[in-house]
């Protein structure tokens, strides 16, 4: 199973559109400030559920999740929307999205029938944290906007259902079009059991079966460049111990040539420069923030040559010096 998301790089238009500032963001949730301009944008759940709890920490809106997960435009789907909008009806369409993200993203969305209801879920199969709220009602949000773009209605569930009080439901009864119940035993968006049958005006089946065998491996390579990319990471964090990593030596621990692994790097939208930054970013954290190291020993541990050159890439990944950035995180 793989252990990352990915993140559609059509986060920041949306982010900008709804004035919510990127780069405070960004900050917010410890992601380095290039985050929207890498080629494959992947996060672990932790980093995905620090990006929308910082979004809507800077947002101050806390319907900013159903704004964000509201878009109109079809054109600016990403290709799972866009290939869930070829199938038949609404219960087809649930059934593809399952499968490709439980098989792209360590993520389930769970859907049943329960008499007369259609429920449907979403869990997070390596979360260690309560999943924002921000986020849980982005997730809502995205699967009515499929179900009314397919069925051309304004579909309404019959309730929502979230184990968190909120302090927007009727912002969020507006939207939905249906009662907001909280406190309830579960987090579930629940519709009418022939719900599921609405047919989708969007419905191309030759489009649909064009698409499959490319999804599929799709599917296949990206499992595989996530792997490889984190035993890349993982290389290059068992040697930073004193100095920098090159490239050699890191093929040498994997047992394969650089000119390989450069272009397998390459092939899933990374590079080893890429790579070690990301190692080298993460341990500055930790050792930041669970250590009493001098920022000069944290620099030699990281392989920096000198203290400034670690606190000037330090600065490009926070936007802060790492002093300032561990007053802040300690406090």
């Amino acid at each position: 199973m793989t252990k990352y998301f990915r993140v559609t790089g059509m986060l920041r238009p949306r982010l900008e559109e709804l004035e919510i500032p990127v780069p405070a963001v960004l900050r917010r949730a410890g992601l380095p400030h290039n985050f929207f301009e890498q080629t494959r944008i992947l996060v672990s759940t932790e980093q995905l559920f620090a990006l929308w709890d910082a979004i809507g920490f800077v947002s101050n809106d806390p319907a900013v999740g159903v704004k964000l997960s509201s878009e109109s435009r079809i054109e600016r789907f990403d290709p799972i929307a866009l290939s869930t909008l070829t199938n038949e009806n609404f219960f087809a369409a649930v059934r593809h999205i399952a499968r490709y993200k439980s098989l792209c993203a360590p993520e389930e969305i769970i859907h049943q029938e329960e008499g007369n209801e259609w429920s449907i879920q979403f869990r997070w199969t390596l979360a260690l944290d309560t999943d924002p709220q921000v986020f849980l009602e982005a997730c809502f949000a995205w699967m009515l906007n499929i179900a009314r773009h397919g069925t051309g209605t304004r579909i309404s569930p019959l309730r929502l259902e979230f184990v968190q009080p909120r302090s927007h439901v009727r912002e969020l009864e507006r939207h939905f079009g249906c009662p907001v119940h909280c406190n309830a035993p579960r987090n579930a968006l629940i519709f009418r059991a022939s719900d599921a049958l609405i047919p989708f005006i969007t419905r191309n089946a030759e489009l649909l079966d064009a698409l499959a065998p490319e999804f599929e491996q799709s599917l296949k390579l990206n499992k595989e460049d996530n792997s490889f990319i984190e035993l890349v990471g993982n290389a290059i964090r068992s040697r930073l111990t004193g100095r920098r990593p090159v490239i050699e030596e890191i093929a040498r621990d994997l047992h394969v040539s650089s000119r390989t692994m450069q272009r397998r790097l390459k092939e899933a939208g990374s590079s080893f420069q890429g790579v070690l930054d990301q190692a080298r970013h993460q341990m500055a954290r930790y050792y930041l923030k669970n250590s009493v190291l001098e920022l000069n020993e944290a620099a030699y541990l990281l392989g920096y040559e000198d203290g400034n050159s670690f606190v000037r890439a330090f600065r490009i990944w926070e936007g802060v010096p790492p002093g300032l950035w561990r007053e802040e995180n300690r406090a």
